[in-house]
């Protein structure tokens, strides 16, 4: 029974201004241990502890109230110039941010908070008498994210456990369980279509509408912050639309009483012309109202690499850049687990510790970089270290020794493919393992998680300058651009964002290597993929087009039989059904439903990658005879 009985939606909206308002102090307790003397910053986190005072006392959060205002009674003898902030008072104040994010996680969950460590509260009232002395072990600030201890090479990690340990605060959101999904075979996807809207029901136990998502999600933060000139938009253009519509309708009714005169014609193709400009408008306005500053992500991140670096012993700045970029809401709450493993092994793995780096010409600081910004249709995140960079040979080596890749494989490895190894489940390179590393777990789980968001991460790195992980994502789920393609008449979408063009195929550029039909393409050597053979269906002719596709992992030609051009996807979920290798459907402008294909996945599925040169000449052949 919840604590705060009549006052949830207050509890609500506590939460969400409180916790932005302790993410801020975060970021600026960050600063002050550069800037000790900095009087503007200990006021402005002075006043920051008070308001989140103020509002645990209006809901009666008595503990949370005793530690807030303990937190404020030490920043307001450092702002006065009594006290002077320290190492020793640094830890305590952190310690006491990670307490007041663990009572929030209790108010999440509509029950009051516990006191809060007796140590703690004992360690901060010495703090505002000056009695914390430097020969005395303070209070410890949240310790780095460690792997889960019964995590297994290649299994994921207990993202909850991760996320409590670095913030300090339980994660309000479990990792929902697995959907079982389906190989696509020899059905067509009109029969898909079916099969999905006959298993589909709402009344089902634990789903929760048209996402899919289950119990284990419901604490999800599906809120948004709406700016209201964008809301004023979306009511005048709804508006617009619905004064076209009363004229479109006059204009039918004109037409079926017989006035078809040329002035009539004329007057209905304006009003269709405007009706698709007004819904065009009306959709990216509404698209806007789901963007939010990726700002919001990010301040989260000097924090947790202040700490993992303290506890590493290393000395390492988070320079944040491009907060004001916006992304798709769901994307942002997506995106926070991946960075952290990205910000845990740039600290961990990629700064060299002090000494290393005062040998190496290096200053004692390492700086390490997060930036976003917008390229085109897409969004760039950047997480870059100037650390010790990544040894391609040495990658090799170790997977070798693991039993990832064969020797083989490994010699033919360029830079690119040997970086991309780290990606690899159950690779480390870690000699011991830690708290922090070594067992194999995380980036694999990054990419699979960059992947479900349709995006994609690349890896530079120099060897003695540092890596950076590049991460590719869409502006939006809701929609997709696609390249429709067709096997005989039936049209299938593929992301856009994986073709590079569209190749003829003929007999003579066919060349078989290694058992499989290959092309070359401006000297690169690429297979061919034919689309049947990956969703498992017959196929009589020849492909005539090669669509020229490139994943994070590899580059090959799409074999299919025509394309139909491009088109903006505004995807639909096909819910707890999902064959493997189908993202979602999508409606085009004649009405026809569409599959939107997982590249990803359907690679992925069996050996079926590839079919030999004879039969793709063999298809040709039948093919010159009928005609």
């Amino acid at each position: 029974m919840s604590d705060f009985g009549g006052m949830e939606d207050l509890l609500q909206d506590f939460l969400l201004e409180a916790g932005d308002l302790l993410s801020d102090v975060d970021n600026k307790l960050v600063d002050l241990e550069r800037a000790p003397d900095d009087r503007g910053m200990l006021n402005e986190i002075f006043r920051g502890f008070h308001t989140i005072k103020g509002g645990a006392g209006f809901l009666n959060a008595t503990e949370l109230v005793t530690l807030c205002h303990l937190t404020e009674n030490l920043f307001d003898k450092l702002r006065n110039g009594e006290l002077r902030v320290t190492a020793e008072s640094m830890d305590v104040i952190l310690s006491a941010t990670g307490a007041v994010r663990d009572m929030f996680g209790s108010l999440e969950s509509a029950t009051q908070p516990r006191a809060a460590d007796p140590t703690l509260i004992d360690s901060l009232k010495r703090a505002i008498a000056g009695e914390l002395g430097k020969d005395e072990a303070p209070v410890a600030a949240p310790a780095a994210a460690p792997a889960p201890a019964s995590a297994s090479a290649g299994a994921e990690p207990d993202w909850a456990e991760l996320h409590q340990a670095v913030t300090g605060v339980p994660a309000v959101a479990a990792v929902s369980a697995p959907v079982e999904v389906k190989p696509v075979v020899a059905e067509k996807p009109e029969e898909i279509i079916k099969a999905a809207i006959g298993r589909r029901a709402a009344d089902k136990p634990g789903y929760s509408g048209p996402t899919g998502r289950r119990d284990s999600e419901k604490q999800r933060d599906n809120s948004i912050r709406v700016d209201t000139t964008r809301l004023d938009q979306v009511l005048n253009l709804s508006g617009e639309i619905g004064l076209t519509k009363n004229r479109l309708n006059a204009l039918r009714s004109q037409i079926l009483n017989g006035d078809d005169d040329p002035e009539t014609m004329h007057a209905l193709d304006v009003a269709v012309s405007q009706l698709d400009l007004l819904v065009s408008d009306l959709q990216n306005a509404v698209m806007k109202t789901r963007m939010q500053p990726i700002g919001r992500l990010f301040q989260k991140y000097p924090r947790i690499a202040r700490d993992l670096a303290r506890n590493l012993g290393k000395d390492v700045e988070l320079v944040l850049a491009g907060e004001d970029t916006e992304i798709d809401k769901t994307m942002i709450e997506d995106l926070s687990d991946p960075i952290i493993h990205l910000i845990r092994n740039a600290v961990d793995h990629g700064v060299e510790g002090k000494a290393e780096r005062l040998a190496n010409g290096k200053g004692e600081k390492s700086i390490l970089r997060l930036e976003a910004r917008q390229e085109g249709d897409h969004i760039i995140i950047l997480v870059a270290d100037d650390g010790r960079g990544m040894n391609a040979e040495n990658l090799r080596a170790s997977a070798v020794s693991k039993g990832l890749i064969t020797d083989e494989e490994a010699n033919t490895m360029d830079e690119r493919q040997s970086y991309n190894l780290v990606f690899l489940p159950g690779f480390s390179t870690a000699g011991v393992v830690s708290d922090v590393s070594g067992r194999g777990v995380g980036m694999d789980v990054v990419r699979t998680n960059i992947q479900k968001l349709n995006g994609q991460i690349d890896i530079k790195s120099v060897a003695g300058q540092g890596t950076s992980f590049v991460i590719s994502l869409p502006l939006t789920l809701a929609i997709l651009p696609v390249l429709l393609v067709r096997l005989g008449d039936q049209p299938l979408a593929v992301p856009l964002s994986m073709v590079r063009e569209i190749l003829p195929i003929t007999p003579d550029e066919v060349q078989e290597v290694g058992g499989r039909a290959t092309m070359v393409v401006r000297g690169e050597v690429l297979p061919i993929v034919p689309l049947a053979n990956l969703l498992g269906w017959p196929q009589d002719t020849q492909p005539e087009y090669g669509v020229l596709m490139q994943t994070a992992e590899q580059s090959f030609i799409l074999a299919i039989d025509s394309f139909a051009g491009r088109e903006d996807a505004v995807i639909k979920s096909l819910d707890d059904f999902r064959p493997k290798g189908v993202a979602g459907v999508t409606t085009l402008s004649n009405g026809q439903i569409v599959l939107i294909l997982d590249m990803k996945e359907l690679l992925g599925v069996g050996e079926r990658h590839g079919v030999s040169r004879a039969v793709l000449i063999q298809h040709s052949k039948k093919k010159l005879l009928a005609a």
